[in-house]
């Protein structure tokens, strides 16, 4: 990335900025909550918005490297569930069928 001396960061530091703002609002805790049973953790948006900031403000090496880092670590925790269901490559041979009808139904 920095090969050619003009790296930026991999969003505008806005996006950062936005997405920490809404991690930490009423609804988003809310709705983090009802899903996943804890609260959000938000402070990697702040640390990835003053990284930001920082690579604006004096091009710093260690802001540029924290966000490397901070972004590489999010797709990978984006790409690593498994699917849920097995994807078919072809449909099951009685497709066709009529689907098996319960005694009670009849």
């Amino acid at each position: 990335m920095a090969d050619s001396g003009v790296w930026r960061p991999p969003r505008p530091c806005e996006a950062y900025r936005a997405e920490w703002k809404l991690c930490r609002s009423a609804r988003h805790f809310l709705y983090h909550y009802y899903v996943h049973g804890e609260r959000p953790a938000c402070e990697q948006w702040r640390r990835d918005l003053a990284s930001c900031r920082e690579w604006e403000e004096r091009r710093s090496a260690e802001a540029q490297r924290s966000l490397c880092e901070s972004e590489r670590a999010r797709v990978q925790a984006t790409q690593k569930h498994a699917l849920v269901w097995a994807l078919r490559q072809n449909p099951p041979a009685d497709w066709h069928l009529p689907l098996p009808q319960d005694e009670k139904d009849q």
